[in-house]
C-alpha cells in the first residue's frame, strides 16, 4: 500500500477544504471499499479525510419523505422503522448486500461512492480504462460473464456493484451534496453515469463535494416491495442481475409501479418503459412478460453474459411476481 497521511474533521467545511486544496485527498467513511482499492494499488491517495466525526448518521421523517444521513450505516438503514415501514424496497436491498461485517461498517454515502467489481479494474497488471484511462478494457473479449448488457461503451462494460442504489434509483431519491460552491441536489439516476469515453469518471460529483444525505419523498408503492438478487452464491456475492419491485395495487389493477436492475449496466438502471406500460394494467404475469421483453430491446450480449439475455426478463418478471403476492412479508 502506498504511503498516506491521515487528518480526522468534525465539520463539513473543514473536510471540504482539506479536499478540494488536495488533488491526492480523498474523503474515508467506513472505508469497506476504498481501503480494498488502496490494498490492491488501484487506487493511492497521498491523504485521507476521516468524516467519520460529522453529524450525519440521522434517519428522520420530513415533511415530504424520509432523509437518511450520509453516513448512517447500511445496517441501521436497512432496520430502522420508518425505512421498514415507507420503504421496504430499500430495507430489502440493503439485506442483499454484502455481509452482515460490512453493512455494519458501510456507510450510505460510501455506498454510492463504491467501484466496481470488475476484476480486470482489480487486477494492476490488465488494461483497464476505468483504471489507467486509455489503456484498453480487458473485459472486451475477455472474460465477461457479470459485465454490462445496457449502457457499454467501447471503453468500458462494467457494471456498479450496489444493492441499495438500485432501490433508491427506482424509489426517485434525492441526492444532498455540499461543496466549496455550496449545496446543490443531484436526482439519484443522474447521480451515477455510463461509461461513455471517460469510464474513469463513476459519477457526477465535483471536485471537493462531499455527499450530505438522501431524500427518499413518500409514495404510494410501499408494501407490495420485492428485491430479487441472482447470484452465483447465496451469501456475499455480487449480482448477476437483480431487480428492485415496488407497487400498488387496487383490486389486482397496478395503480403506480417502480422498477430497476442492478448488474447489468455502468450505473443502476431504471426501467421507465416497463412502468409506462404497466400503469393501469392487471397484475399478471402476461403483463409483466410483456414488459420484461421491452425493455430488453436495447441489451447486448458481450459474449460470455449471453445468458443475462434471458435471466435479465426472467428476473423482472418474478420480481414483480412477488412484489404483487406482498414477496416482502
Amino acid at each position: 500500500m502506498k504511503q498516506f497521511s491521515y487528518i480526522r474533521v468534525t465539520s463539513s467545511d473543514a473536510a471540504i477544504a482539506a479536499v478540494s486544496k488536495d488533488k491526492s485527498a480523498t474523503f474515508l467513511a467506513g472505508g469497506t471499499n476504498l481501503v480494498d482499492l488502496m490494498k490492491s494499488g488501484v487506487t493511492g491517495p497521498e491523504r485521507l479525510v476521516d468524516i467519520n466525526r460529522l453529524p450525519l448518521t440521522k434517519i428522520e421523517e420530513t415533511k415530504t419523505g424520509l432523509r437518511i444521513g450520509a453516513l448512517a450505516k447500511n445496517t441501521m438503514v436497512a432496520e430502522h422503522p420508518l425505512v421498514v415501514k415507507h420503504f421496504p424496497l430499500l430495507s430489502l436491498a440493503l439485506k442483499a448486500g454484502a455481509s452482515p461485517q460490512l453493512r455494519n461498517m458501510a456507510t450510505v454515502g460510501g455506498n454510492m461512492m463504491q467501484r466496481t467489481r470488475c476484476h480486470y479494474f482489480y487486477d494492476t497488471a490488465m488494461p483497464c480504462n476505468k483504471r489507467n484511462p486509455g489503456s484498453g478494457c480487458g473485459a472486451i473479449g475477455g472474460v465477461n460473464r457479470m459485465h454490462a448488457i445496457f449502457g457499454a461503451s467501447d471503453k468500458c462494460i462494467a457494471v456498479h456493484p450496489s444493492d441499495m442504489c438500485v432501490a433508491l434509483t427506482a424509489l426517485d431519491a434525492v441526492v444532498t451534496v455540499k461543496g466549496p460552491k455550496g449545496e446543490r441536489k443531484i436526482p439519484f439516476g443522474d447521480f451515477h453515469r455510463l461509461p461513455g469515453d471517460t469510464p474513469e469518471v463513476d459519477n457526477t460529483l465535483q471536485r471537493g463535494e462531499l455527499i450530505i444525505a438522501v431524500d427518499i419523498p413518500f409514495n404510494e408503492v410501499g408494501g407490495y416491495a420485492h428485491y430479487l438478487k441472482v447470484r452465483d452464491r447465496a451469501s456475499y456475492a455480487f449480482a448477476l442481475v437483480s431487480v428492485g419491485a415496488a407497487l400498488s395495487l387496487k383490486d389486482n389493477n397496478i395503480a403506480d409501479v417502480r422498477l430497476a436492475m442492478g448488474g447489468v449496466a455502468h450505473k443502476p438502471w431504471r426501467l421507465r418503459e416497463a412502468e409506462a406500460f404497466l400503469k393501469g394494467k392487471k397484475a399478471t404475469v402476461e403483463n409483466f412478460q410483456e414488459a420484461a421483453r421491452m425493455v430488453m430491446a436495447p441489451a447486448k450480449s458481450q459474449g460470455s453474459n449471453e445468458f443475462k439475455l434471458t435471466l435479465a426478463p426472467n428476473t423482472i418478471v418474478e420480481a414483480l411476481k412477488l412484489a404483487a403476492a406482498n414477496g416482502n412479508i
